[in-house]
Order: structure tokens, then C-alpha cells, then sequence
């Protein structure tokens, strides 16, 4: 189906009129926040109702924009003026200078230093502030340091696992030493008495033999008269 156009003009039924004003002007913001968000657009839309109510739209501040036209304006008014963008760079670096110099005097207070001027309110917020950032920092370190002390535990608890079990295999091994010792000590007992066995055969009567001969002797020779 194809869509009419519709002709441009003044709706003369009221509440015809309020409903199209309602869906125009959402249409209108809508299409003004694309642009802004695609095109990186400064907009700013202000819109009067026919009963005078008041309908505006802005892409970042409506002041900072109408400061923004109200420069255009000038500038344009009086061309050997700087551009208005050295006017925004000016401006822009003057906040950005500002704020620079409040947060190095507010660091250099935290410090301790140029402190005068200050009254006592200030001297107890400022006194406040430290307290709450030392108790933080404490809280910090004492978090590394549990830290710390549970890694060196579980370092302690597996060097004791690992020294015990060196242990356990040190034990093994002088046991096994030893056995070998007396292995090696009972084989060599046993080959000199095989040596000693071996010798004896061819050796000379035992001694109490030569003895039994002797006393013969003597009796043989007593049995004469002198």
C-alpha cells in the first residue's frame, strides 16, 4: 500500500494537532541525537509548544553550545578576531590549567606542606583525610603480608615433604650398603678357610706326636744301669 503524502499545513482539529506535535518532536530529538552521535555534532534544539511549554534537546551543554554560537556570532562580526576554535583551545586550556594547579596544591597539602592559610575546619578535614588513607595503606600491607606469610608456609610445609622423603631414601640405601658389606664379608671368610683346608694335608704331624716320641726315647734310655 502505498503511503499519501501529506500536505504541509496547519492542523486545524487541536487534539490532532497536540498528538502530531508529540510524535514530531520525538522524531526530531531522535534524529538530532543520530546526528550528534555519528557526525560528532555539537546540537542544540529548544522547541515552544503552541501552549508554551518548553521542549529542548542538547548533544553536550545548552550553555556551552550557545556560548560556542555567541562566539560564532562575534567572530564573524569582527573578522580580524582569533578564530573560534583558539578561543575554545584558550578556554579549554585555562580549565585544564586550573584544575592542574588546585591538584598539585591539594597533593602538596596531603604532604604537609603549605599548609598556611588554612582554617581549622580545613586543617580537620584535611587531618581526616590523611587518617583515612594511612588506615587504608595499613590495611593493604597487612593484607600483603598474610599473603606472604601463607606462600612462605606452603614453601616450609613441601621443603619438610621433600627432606623427608630424602631422608626415607637415605635409610634405604645405607641399608642396602651394609647388606652388601656383609655379603662381601662372608664370602671372603669362607674363601680362607677353603684355602687353610687345602693347605693342611701336605703340612707335618701335629706337635703332639714329636712329644709322644721324645718321652719314648727317655723312658728307653732310663731303663740301663749308670
Amino acid at each position: 500500500m502505498v503511503r499519501q503524502r501529506i500536505e504541509i499545513k496547519k492542523i486545524d482539529n487541536v487534539t490532532a494537532r497536540q498528538v502530531t506535535f508529540s510524535k514530531r518532536r520525538r522524531g526530531l530529538f531522535k534524529k538530532a541525537k543520530e546526528l550528534s552521535t555519528l557526525c560528532d555534532a555539537e546540537i542544540a534544539l529548544i522547541v515552544f509548544s503552541s501552549t508554551g511549554r518548553l521542549f529542548d534537546y542538547s548533544s553536550s551543554s545548552m550553555g556551552q553550545v550557545f556560548e560556542r554560537h555567541n562566539l560564532q556570532t562575534e567572530n564573524l562580526m569582527q573578522p580580524n578576531q582569533p578564530s573560534l576554535d583558539l578561543h575554545l583551545d584558550n578556554s579549554r586550556y585555562a580549565v585544564a590549567s586550573k584544575e592542574v594547579k588546585e591538584k598539585t596544591l591539594e597533593l602538596r597539602r596531603l604532604r604537609g606542606e603549605e599548609l598556611h592559610g588554612l582554617s581549622l575546619e580545613e586543617l580537620k578535614k584535611l587531618e581526616k583525610t590523611l587518617e583515612g588513607g594511612i588506615s587504608r595503606l595499613l590495611k593493604t600491607k597487612t593484607e600483603m603480608f598474610e599473603k606472604e606469610i601463607t606462600a612462605l608456609k606452603i614453601k616450609e610445609a613441601r621443603l619438610m615433604e621433600v627432606n623427608e622423603w630424602l631422608k626415607q631414601q637415605a635409610k634405604v640405601q645405607m641399608g642396602t650398603d651394609k647388606r652388601q658389606t656383609h655379603e662381601q664379608g662372608q664370602s671372603s671368610d669362607q674363601s680362607v678357610i677353603t684355602t687353610t683346608n687345602n693347605g693342611s694335608s701336605a703340612a707335618a704331624p701335629p706337635p703332639c706326636q714329636d712329644y709322644n716320641s721324645s718321652d719314648t726315647s727317655l723312658k728307653l734310655s732310663l731303663s740301663f744301669p749308670s
